[in-house]
């Protein structure tokens, strides 16, 4: 992640933080990539992070998974700290990722990593523009294989946008598998299913980041 003056190494400190928003909400992301990983994966699986920061999310999901060896991962990250912090991270559980230092708004860096078992768009949603929002989800179909996962979030801190945002995933070929929302804070965790054709990736880019710290 990379945009206007936000520091989005210090951003994911609170990630560290078990009790924090940001924590609770890796732990609900966390269960929905347990979830879609298949117990015994009769073929690579291939999986897309998109802004993928420090990648606690999938490493840690890895770090436990039998099938880790049939994972075929492309984590894309822009900021470099996060994108050293997250090849640390790796190494040290051991895992064999695609680590791309690079613009996750850019489908370019996509290329031969779709289409994809497991989207994960997390973070993204809620600092970028509901246009972008909507032209993003819009655009996932040149991601995803059908039956693929997306992992998605984004705040429900008013104007609450998930509503529409469940709307776009639907209209776009997606078919709800959870949504988490806790009563007491303002993050929400969503799952779908692609019953779609996948499509080629465009020229397009998908989002510009506005910085309006609308997650968690």
């Amino acid at each position: 992640m990379s945009a206007g003056t936000t520091d989005w190494v210090a951003w994911h400190d609170a990630y560290g933080d078990p009790a924090s928003a940001l924590g609770r909400r890796l732990r609900v992301v966390q269960d929905q990539i347990r979830r879609a990983l298949p117990f015994q994966p009769p073929r690579p699986v291939r999986v897309l992070s998109m802004c993928a920061g420090r990648g606690a999310d999938l490493i840690e999901v890895l770090s436990a998974y039998p099938g880790a060896g049939q994972v075929q991962a492309r984590l894309v990250e822009q900021d470099p700290r996060n994108v050293a912090a997250l090849s640390a991270s790796a190494r040290t559980a051991g895992l064999d990722l695609e680590i791309v230092e690079g613009d996750a708004a850019e489908p370019r860096v996509y290329e031969g990593a779709v289409p994809a078992d497991l989207v994960l768009l997390c973070g993204v949603l809620g600092n970028i523009s509901d246009a972008d929002a909507r032209f993003t989800i819009a655009s996932l179909p040149q991601l995803c294989r059908t039956g693929a996962t997306v992992v998605w979030t984004r705040s429900r801190r008013p104007p609450d946008l998930t509503p529409q945002v469940r709307r776009w995933f639907t209209e776009s070929g997606f078919e709800e598998t959870a949504f988490v929302a806790p009563e007491d804070v303002l993050f929400s965790v969503g799952s779908c299913r692609f019953l779609g054709r996948s499509q080629p990736l465009g020229a397009r880019r998908f989002f510009a980041f506005t910085c309006s710290d609308r997650e968690p």
